[in-house]
């Protein structure tokens, strides 16, 4: 019995030193995956310290070494190329050799956020995508390859995904379960392109801004209330959690930007996320450190809250963040709301306007048009107000030639529905006979209400108004 014991013992010590001896990758490295084209890229993994690993990829000659360090990782960077075809990438050591195959270059997008991106193709329960089934039964794809994050969080940064669905090409399997604003993203991406795109995707409905910062970015702005962890549904509400488990794993794959929708959770604080929006994108680019990437995010849209919260202030502060963060863009969804539901079924359009943003800034296709009219200024003329906009070159639009939901106030600052109207096809002229010296307009300044101004490509303007008043 003695002799069975340390046999045992044995067994088990060897069987440690033999896991920490081979080569562990992180579940994102992958067959099937993307590679960012034509960029420098990391491949990293674990092994037992002081191993030697052996990387050769088939778009190389030449072999690359690298030892581990301290904690047994190690990581080396290697340059992708412009091609098509599909790649391998050999790694070995004294106790290891894997092949990673189908393996193929393209532009690759992180998309994150809570239960707007989140939606898949197929729809929530009594809650549809328009268009969803059509594209699942489309979907067989292996230019496109989707990786899934499952919903975790972690009151610690992990170094590897713990619950995810590996690279997969995309088909009805595969798609139907995938967010839909990254599908429809990632499908015109890679047919306009032609080149192959991989979507990250990485969200969790209800969930607020906070968790999604690292420790160090959202610290300065928690208080003696939101520092108590919170472990139920997975540390879902605890600040960083879920940057801990879901992007703090993948913040050494290469990626091209990040498509971001996020903000309903976080409606009734609008001014603390005035604060937290521009520092988690700046935590991120910092936590990525390849640069400045694209983040380009979607304004929440209109929709009569059950708690009758203001939501229009949380849209105006993300208009307001274009101006604080670099290399940014923001998808209006004015006119794409609904009164009943917080997920709109229209998630095509969502991700058209996020293409032409990407198109445009991103991809150097400078006659694509992606901004809808902002409010610029107003001009008192008569008894009513002249108002003009950026972002309107060939001028404003109106479906039916009857602009809704504007009001105006004079200086006793009550407001009062207001008839509005488009002049000269550039202008819009707001008045009502209720204020004889209007000094102040509003559009849309209320949860819910159907977007009715528009450039002539159709691109909505956001809700806005030109006073400061409480």
């Amino acid at each position: 019995m003695k002799n069975l014991f340390l046999a045992l013992i044995v067994v088990f010590w060897l069987s440690i030193f033999d896991s920490n001896a081979k080569i562990r990758l992180p579940n994102i490295i992958s067959s099937n995956m993307v590679l960012q084209r034509n960029a420098s890229v990391k491949i990293w993994g674990w092994a037992k310290v002081g191993e030697r690993i052996t990387i050769e990829t088939s778009w190389t000659s030449k072999k690359s070494k690298v030892m581990t360090n301290a904690n047994g990782r190690w990581e080396i960077n290697v340059l992708t190329t412009l091609s098509k075809e599909s790649q391998t990438i050999h790694l070995s050591s004294s106790e290891s050799n894997i092949k990673l195959d189908n393996i193929v270059f393209g532009e690759v997008w992180v998309c994150s956020g809570q239960s707007n991106m989140r939606q898949p193709l197929k729809g929530y329960t009594g809650q549809p995508v328009f268009g969803g089934n059509k594209a699942i039964a489309a979907s067989s794809n292996d230019k496109i390859r989707l990786f899934s994050i499952v919903e975790k969080g972690s009151p610690t940064p992990l170094d590897s995904i713990q619950n995810g669905k590996s690279w997969n090409m995309a088909s009805p399997e595969s798609a139907k379960d995938f967010s839909a604003i990254a599908y429809f993203y990632g499908k015109q991406l890679q047919e306009i392109l032609d080149v192959p795109v991989g979507l990250i995707m990485t969200s969790w409905g209800g969930t607020r801004i906070q968790p999604w910062m690292s420790k160090e970015a959202v610290a300065p702005f928690l208080d003696s209330n939101s520092t108590k962890i919170d472990t139920t549904e997975g540390y879902k509400k605890a600040p960083s959690a879920i940057f801990n488990a879901m992007i703090n794993p993948i913040t050494s794959y290469t990626i091209k930007g990040v498509l971001w929708y996020q903000g309903e959770t976080n409606r009734k604080e609008p001014e603390l996320y005035q604060k937290l929006f521009p520092q988690m994108v700046k935590d991120w680019r910092n936590q990525w450190k390849i640069g400045d990437f694209p983040f380009y995010y979607v304004q929440i849209a209109p929709n009569n809250y059950v708690d009758k919260s203001n939501s229009q202030y949380l849209r105006e502060v993300q208009l307001k963040s274009l101006g604080v963060i670099r290399n940014s863009g923001m998808v209006v969804t004015s006119d794409i709301g609904s009164e009943v539901t917080i997920h709109p079924p229209k998630k095509i359009e969502v991700a058209e306007r996020l293409i032409f943003m990407a198109l445009n800034k991103t991809y150097g296709m400078k006659d694509i048009d992606y901004l809808g009219p902002m409010f610029k200024s107003k001009e008192l003329k008569e008894n009513s107000l002249i108002l003009t906009f950026d972002n309107a070159e060939t001028g404003l639009f109106c479906f039916d030639n009857e602009l809704k939901d504007f009001e105006i106030a004079g200086a006793d600052k009550i407001f009062y529905p207001a008839k509005a109207e488009i002049v000269k096809g550039r202008q819009v002229s707001v008045s009502s006979p209720e204020v004889k010296i209007p000094v102040s307009v509003r559009y849309g300044w209320k949860n819910f209400f159907q977007g009715s101004l528009f450039d002539t490509n159709l691109l909505p303007a956001s809700s806005f108004r030109s006073d400061d008043w409480d």
